[in-house]
Formats: C-alpha cells, structure tokens, sequence
C-alpha cells in the first residue's frame, strides 16, 4: 500500500515522484497527537458557540494578515503562478467562507425542530434534530489548490465544534510548512494539528480512529484511504474528481460558449477537479468551435512560455504524463491541435508549461478518454443527434461536474432528468464551487458527502434525534403485553 501511496497520493494521476524532503511521521506520533485532540470532548461535547466563533475569526486572521506570503509560496511551489490566480482559488475562498460562517453560525447551531406522530404530538411530546460535533476530523489535502482544499473546510468543521488534524501535500512543500507554522501559531494543539510527511506518512493517517476523514483526491487513491480508513468505521466524506463533461448544443452562443469552457480548461492549467474534461460539440460546428479557441488564448494568453498569467504543470512527472497522453492520441489516429499564439520553443524552459492542445476525435481506446486530465488538454468528441451526449454521458462513471451551453430548454431537462453527476452547471463553469449555498459534493465514483456553508456544518455534525416524552398518556403500556384487541388497536394508532 505504501508503493500504492507513493505512486497515487499525487491525484492518483500515474508514476509520480515525491517532492520535498519531509521526513515520514510515525503512526504512533500522529495517534498520540489525535488522542491530545480527542481530550476536550471526554468533558464537554459541545464547544461554546463563542469558542467556534473565535476559531473560525482566527482562521480569517491567519489568512488576511499572511496574504502575501501565502501567493509568495505557492508560486514557488508551482514555479509559475500568478498571485491573482492565489487570490481568486486559494486566499479569498478562506476568508469569504469564514465571514459567511461567521454571518450564519447562530441560526445554523438551533436545532431543527420536527413533528411527533399523532396523537403523541397533540399531548405534549417534542421531536427535533440536535447537530453535534463528530470529535476530530481529519483531513487530507491535495496540492492544486491547498488553502481551499484544507483551511477552508476547516471552517466548517469548527463551526460544527469539531477539532482536526491535517494531511497536507507533499507536493507544494514551501505552502505546506507555511501552513504548518502558521497554524502553530494561531491555534493550540488541542484544537488543530498539521502534520507533514511523505506517502508513508499519509498512509499511517488514513488508518487513525478519527470521528470522520475528508479527503479530496482521486477515485484511485480513495479507494485505498477507504479501506484504511474502513478498519476503524471512521464515516468519510470523499471529494473526489472524475471526467468532467461539457456539452456545446447546436442552438448555443458559440464564441460566449468557447470562451466560458475555456476559461475553465485553462485556469491553473486546467489541474482543478471541475475543469471540463472533454466537450462535445456538434458534428458540423468542430472547426467554429476551433477557430474560437485559438482566438480566446490569443486573445487571453498571447504568449505561454515566459507568461506568469499561464499557470506551471505541478510537477515533471505530471508534465510527462501530459505528453505521454497526447502521443498516445496522436499514434491512434486523433488530430491534435496545439495552440501557440507566439510559436514559442517549448523544447527547453524554465517551467513546466504545456500549450493549449485540442484533440479532435478521440476515441474510447485513447488514455485521455480514460484518464482524469488535470490539464490543459481537451478532447474534442462531436455527435450528430443530442441523445448521443446523454447516452455517452450515462454509460460512463458518474462525473464531479457537467456543463451545458445553450438555450434549448427541452435538451437542458434532458440532462438535468436523465443523468447524473455531483453538480450539473448550465451556461457556466467553475463557479458553483464559489456558491456558499450550493453542497458541493460528487456522486459515485465521484465522491460521497457533500460540503459547503451550511450543507457544511450539517456535514460534519452528528445529526442527533431527540424526543421528549409527555406524561398524560402511558404510550407505552398501551402496546405492552398481555396483547389483547385493545393493544392491537393502540398499535395501529400509535405507530
């Protein structure tokens, strides 16, 4: 498993190599450090509102006072990055979702009242839904975006009144140590650990009685945090990622359409777990549908090579295996399109960047239709009849997300109706993941659990049922034996 680790834990995207030099943190370090976090709750379990506020306004503190030095260290560890990019997926998620905690956090702790069966209801008994705190939960992080993907459900967990314990990634070790020593800063270690380590390390995590385990990563590796994390029934919520459609309808606006699903590729270099995977596109519109892609990067990215706008592959592994894919659709017959605004030599440079590179026709055999991209690549499948896309859709493992462009309202309903994916988007991408209001979760293959503001705080609480009794009737003397007639009619009133 620990091989397993080392080769997957990188997004489960192929044979990756560790970066940073993290020593392995032992099992037993870690579980001793766990059981300091479990301490609090063999007293009291359920941490003061004022206490979970005061958290959370730290959480905001941390991020807002260390702004700089955040973007600072995740450009290092992408070797190109643009702070602007930081700003948008990484430092301005945290502090936006802690001041919606923060604006919500009272009306979210009420308990949620229910009704009674009849007539136990009408006679005084009381029914409702208490959220308490699991205990700890545990986190572990992946490297795309590693302040979203780790303070920020943090947020939530406090505000649920839970402590935790964070795997960050090796793979962006200059934030993680940041991190770490940020957060040994403004918290105490009997509210929140960081832990920093190699795959060893995150292995040994997975395997630690926690009261719930997050973790964000790929379908692969889930399965084997699932099995550890199976040995102690820790209930898990997995966000996972999956190969995420998008579908072009004949009657879309075509150029607001490309440039939208573009956006979307291209960001971060298209390692986000929402990207669009692959698009469909009308059979007759292919070559619009290209003509408008090569003007939006010319338009938006007019030089790649030297441009901090343009965001670095994580890794060389990662680098390698974006080729490989691409030589794997070339050598069985797909036409690959790559797009160079400056004709830019890519033969030697600093950073590990790959062009925008469409690929027309691919087919099921071809790695980059069976594989997560998490990159700037995109297949391009076309189709002559809409129910093609659904059929494809449906026949393949249910997806993150999926994003339809166009105004037909009778094809819209046909993919809201007959599939399924953790999120479905209409004329837009990316941005459900910004909506406080909306879970944000996967489905099958692509996740369980779902989180995000108050869907959050439900998600990381115990969801305790409370009944409350009431004195005038003896309910259950009514349906007690010796069963006469009299107790099978009390049955069937009162239950």
């Amino acid at each position: 498993l620990g091989d397993v680790y080392k080769r997957q834990i990188f997004m489960g995207l192929g044979n990756i190599s560790i970066t940073g030099n993290y020593p392995e943190v032992s099992k037993d370090i870690m579980l001793s450090k766990l059981n300091i976090l479990k301490e609090p709750f063999l007293e009291n379990f359920n941490p003061n509102i004022n206490d979970r506020i005061d958290r959370i306004k730290r959480i905001q503190k941390l991020v807002e006072e260390n702004i700089d030095a955040f973007h600072k260290s995740l450009r290092e560890d992408f070797g190109s990055r643009h702070e602007q990019l930081s700003l948008m997926a990484d430092t301005m998620p945290v502090i936006n979702n802690a001041k919606h905690a923060l604006k919500n956090i009272k009306k979210w702790v009420k308990q949620d009242n229910r009704k009674p069966n009849f007539p136990l209801g009408l006679l005084g008994s009381k029914a409702y839904v208490q959220f308490q705190p699991y205990g700890v939960v545990g986190i572990i992080s992946p490297w795309n975006f590693p302040l979203t993907l780790s303070i920020a459900p943090l947020i939530e967990i406090f505000a649920a009144g839970n402590n935790a314990m964070i795997k960050l990634s090796e793979f962006v070790p200059a934030t993680s140590e940041l991190t770490e020593k940020l957060i040994n800063k403004y918290f105490t270690e009997k509210e929140v650990v960081i832990i920093n380590g190699g795959p060893q390390t995150s292995q040994s995590f997975a395997g630690l009685p926690f009261d719930h385990l997050l973790f964000t990563g790929s379908t692969n590796v889930a399965k084997k945090v699932a099995s550890e994390a199976a040995s102690n029934l820790v209930p898990m919520t997995l966000e996972l990622g999956g190969k995420s459609p998008a579908i072009v309808s004949s009657n879309a606006k075509m150029k607001k359409s490309v440039d939208k699903i573009m956006m979307g590729k291209l960001l971060n270099a298209g390692q986000i777990c929402v990207s669009p995977d692959y698009v469909f596109v009308q059979e007759d519109q292919t070559e619009e549908f290209v003509q408008h892609a090569k003007d939006h990067v010319a338009e938006n990215y007019p030089t790649i090579k030297n441009n901090p706008d343009y965001t670095s592959i994580i890794h060389l592994n990662h680098f390698e295996r974006l080729n490989e894919l691409v030589q794997d659709a070339k050598s069985k017959g797909a036409t690959v399109i790559e797009i160079n605004p400056a004709q830019e030599d890519f033969s030697q440079q600093e950073h590990h960047k790959i062009v925008p590179t469409l690929i027309l026709n691919p087919t099921d055999d071809m790695k980059v239709m069976q594989e997560e991209i998490f990159g700037p690549l995109m297949p391009v499948k076309t189709y002559k009849d809409f129910n093609e896309t659904v059929n494809f859709i449906n026949k393949n493992p249910k997806a993150l997300a999926l994003y339809y462009f166009g105004d037909d309202k009778t094809e819209m309903n046909n993919v809201l109706d007959n599939t399924s994916s953790g999120q479905a988007v209409m004329n837009d991408v990316l941005f459900q993941f910004s909506m406080h209001d909306l879970p944000f979760g996967g489905v099958g293959p692509s996740g369980m659990g779902a989180y995000h503001g108050y869907d959050g705080f439900k998600n990381f609480s115990h969801k305790r049922s409370v009944l409350k009794g009431q004195n005038i009737l003896d309910a259950g003397k009514m349906i007690t034996a010796p069963f006469t007639e009299s107790t099978e009619k009390n049955i069937k009133r009162l239950t």
